[in-house]
């Protein structure tokens, strides 16, 4: 159990009053009327604070004062529910747990073996042989007993030993939802099995304890495929790590590793820690972090995280932080707690089931007893061409209210949201894409304008040198090392991408300046060799005297762009410098105070996925991209032309950047933010869905964020719209779908076209197994490669 000291409050003695959380472990609570009837249980108990119970996961996180209860209390309110608890906090009442251990999940279960199996396959034994003898082995079903006068036949007997097996179990559940005051499908069907057997019709009951115990093994099984991914999650980072002790290698647990200690990861094996490449160099599969298909490069200095894939080579990682603060963990716990967040939708589901379910309790209820009180002789109807013959004898309208019983369960119904949403989650962090709720899954597929910050989201936000334009004689050579030599000295971004590129080209040793200055504004200046060298903007060079109008020159009609490459007589080629800044790249000449070396274009480059990435959006349905940036027009409208976003927004202040969001809001409706920055915190709060970029390992992002993309990618913008609108249609799918089918269930029961059967293997066994079906389809959708 974990001290819980955000829960923490003051007794009226003006003391600390303790607050506890026990994380316990309870598989059978697999659906949304389970977990209710957990929590009336539990609000039952003086001293419980908050319960956070979570079907898809099975698993119930119970805050409570230790002074007046203890775990134990809380554990045997829940499994007075009648469910039972597996795994509890296994700790001291005094000693706090570790914070990782509320990101358990119900273990995997042996659905088809199960005790529950067991009974079940016995109950449809006795049924199948009872109808063989009910109804073909007619001869021998010969009387074996009597009971008040009514006498047992073979058959009989073998159909109450079908309900004994595979009906005490419903029956229990449904005493427990008695007790809990939870009209649900364990209520209303115990109910049906007690009610048919006790007035002689046996084979529908034992009919309906075999179908219903069949169905809920179907569905146990289809909740554990939808926990499958979340565990698939879970078993990514490894539980052991080998650490660097007094000289020697060590095999420990993860959890008892310390932030600054040194793992040693060998080839194939998984990174147990988050932490910082301190020695070696290799491949590293960190797909399941951040979505990358391709392994990234990692050498001294690079961070790595808990869960990625050492491919080939031996690396020495000093670990920096915790098993249960790594990113992996905090992903795996923000999915887990995504799915306490209801959507729109599923709140409707709870309101609708909310009086749906009472409904037709007491329709069933007048069903069965109304008709065989007020017909006296048999009526025909005629429906669209069909005739029906509605009698007033009790057995007939008694098993049409049975059927109506097991028709107001709504369980597919109130499943049908959040298997669509863990199916929607998981399959996104799978992929790189941590989505921090249903409701943010389910906003996200009805935005209708998705704004884009330009630096660091669409570009790299790193500085390179994309042209080099050397004057006259010198060499592309030439130029790099005397803009380096010059450069070496500063420590502006512009400086370091020159540098970068020239170690790149492999110019040779950078001479080293003496007398450097710095001109404010302007660029630089040194001495080479004896002779004074300038680096800056071609201003500066005016200043000196070079005449660049020929490189300038605009006509009415706007820039007139020429090959930038082509120089003559020492000189650029006309309107070269217009060009490269036109396309909203810096340039940086070099040269003397009598002579020009060249001109190098820096600029921070467009990611390669945003143009393919806004094209998609489009493609997809999204009615407007916008590139919102505090850069200045002309880089702002060359980027927006390279990637074709369908306007933009330049030299934005954080503040004009929720104007334009706020404006958007206005003319389209639902608008997305994508931003990597502190700077578009406020653009990101302000939108419908605020989307953060690179998000692995920094804590802002992860904390704040509605949506992370984990890596660096942009490219997963389509994907995560695909997945979201998608979820959207599969949850409105699966909604009407199952109101649609149980709707006619119940139209069809007076007439007596729907048996009790075909409501149990339709209406509730086929519903639920549809609606999660149609929800695990969600998980074939994948990223664009």
């Amino acid at each position: 159990m974990t001290e819980n000291p955000d829960a923490a409050g003051e007794t009226s003695g003006g003391g600390q009053r303790r607050e506890l959380t026990a994380h316990l472990v309870v598989p059978e609570m697999d659906c949304p009327s389970c977990a209710q009837k957990v929590d009336k249980s539990l609000q039952r108990v003086d001293g419980v604070v908050d319960a956070t119970l979570q079907p898809t996961t099975g698993t119930a996180n119970v805050t409570y004062d230790p002074d007046r209860i203890s775990e134990a209390d809380v554990v045997d309110a829940i499994e007075g529910a009648g469910y039972e608890v597996v795994r509890g906090s296994d700790s001291d009442d005094d000693e706090p747990e570790d914070a990782a251990g509320g990101t358990d999940i119900a273990p995997p279960s042996e659905v088809w073996t199960s005790p529950r199996a067991k009974k079940t396959w016995l109950g449809a034994a006795f049924v199948t042989l009872g109808l063989l003898f009910e109804f073909l082995l007619i001869g021998q079903n010969v009387t074996v007993a009597s009971v008040l006068d009514y006498s047992l036949h073979i058959a009989d007997v073998l159909f109450l030993g079908a309900v004994a097996a595979s009906g005490i179990p419903v029956v229990r559940s449904g005493y427990y939802s008695a007790k809990n005051r939870s009209l649900d499908i364990d209520l209303l069907m115990g109910t049906a099995i007690i009610a048919a057997t006790g007035i002689g019709y046996f084979v529908e009951a034992a009919t309906l304890a075999v179908l219903f115990s069949i169905a809920e093994l179907l569905e146990d099984y289809a909740m554990d495929r939808a926990r499958d991914s979340l565990r698939e999650l879970m078993e990514l980072s490894p539980d052991e790590a080998t650490v660097v002790r007094d000289g020697e290698e060590v095999t420990v647990p993860a959890e008892e590793v310390d932030v600054g200690e040194t793992v040693v990861v060998r080839p194939g094996d998984k990174i147990p820690l988050d932490g910082t490449v301190t020695e070696g160099e290799s491949a590293v599969d960190q797909s399941p972090i951040t979505g990358e298909s391709v392994p990234v490069d990692k050498t001294a200095g690079d961070e790595v995280y808990a869960g990625a894939i050492n491919e080939e080579g031996y690396l020495e990682v000093e670990v920096t932080s915790t098993a249960g603060d790594s990113t992996l963990s905090r992903i795996i716990e923000m999915v887990q707690g995504a799915q306490a967040k209801k959507t729109d939708k599923e709140q409707f589901v709870d309101r609708f089931s909310g009086y749906y379910t009472p409904v037709v309790v007491v329709l069933a209820i007048l069903t069965a007893a109304i008709p065989p009180l007020v017909i006296a002789d048999p009526v025909s109807v005629d429906v669209a061409g069909y005739g029906f013959t509605f009698a007033g004898d009790w057995q007939t309208w008694f098993i049409r209210g049975l059927t109506l019983l097991v028709i107001a369960c709504p369980c597919a119904f109130v499943i049908s949201t959040p298997v669509s949403v863990v199916s929607g989650i998981t399959s996104a962090a799978k992929n790189g894409v941590l989505i921090k709720g249903g409701n943010y899954l389910e906003a996200m597929g009805e935005v209708d304008a998705v704004a884009l910050d330009k630096t660091g989201t669409l570009t790299k936000g790193e500085l390179a040198v994309t042209d080099v334009v050397p004057v006259g004689d010198t060499t592309e050579g030439d130029l790099l090392r005397r803009a380096a030599g010059l450069e070496r000295r500063s420590e502006h971004p512009i400086a370091a991408a020159i540098l970068a590129r020239a170690e790149e080209a492999s110019v040779g040793d950078f001479p080293d300046p003496t007398g450097f200055e710095s001109l404010t504004g302007k660029g630089i200046r040194g001495e080479i060799d004896g002779e004074t060298y300038y680096a800056g903007k071609p201003a500066l060079f005016e200043e000196l005297g070079f005449d660049l109008s020929r490189a300038r020159r605009e006509t009415d009609g706007g820039v007139v762009a020429e090959d930038a490459s082509s120089a003559d007589d020492g000189a650029f080629a006309e309107d070269a410098l217009a060009s490269l800044e036109r396309e909203g790249k810096t340039v940086v000449l070099v040269g003397t105070e009598s002579e020009l070396l060249g001109a190098i274009a820096i600029a921070d480059e467009v990611r390669p996925a945003s143009k393919r990435a806004v094209e998609r959006l489009h493609e997809l349905g999204v009615e407007r991209v916008v590139m919102l940036t505090g850069d200045n027009e002309g880089t702002a409208r060359a980027i927006a032309e390279q990637v074709g976003v369908d306007e933009y927004r330049a030299e934005l202040l954080p503040e004009d950047k929720v104007d334009a969001v706020e404006e958007l809001q206005a003319e389209y409706g639902e608008v997305a933010m994508v931003g990597d920055g502190i700077n578009d915190a406020p653009a990101l709060a302000t939108a419908e869905v605020g989307i953060a970029m690179g998000a692995a390992g920094t804590d802002t992002a992860l904390e704040t964020a509605d949506i992370a993309l984990m890596g660096d990618d942009v490219g997963k913008l389509p994907y995560l719209y695909e997945l979201s609108h998608t979820a959207n249609g599969v949850i409105r799918q699966n909604i009407w779908t199952s109101l649609g089918v149980k709707a006619l269930l119940a139209v069809g029961v007076p007439i007596g076209l729907v048996s009790v059967a075909v409501a149990v293997v339709v209406g509730d066994m086929g519903m639920s197994l549809g609606v999660t079906g149609n929800a695990m389809r969600l998980s074939r959708i994948e990223p664009d490669q």
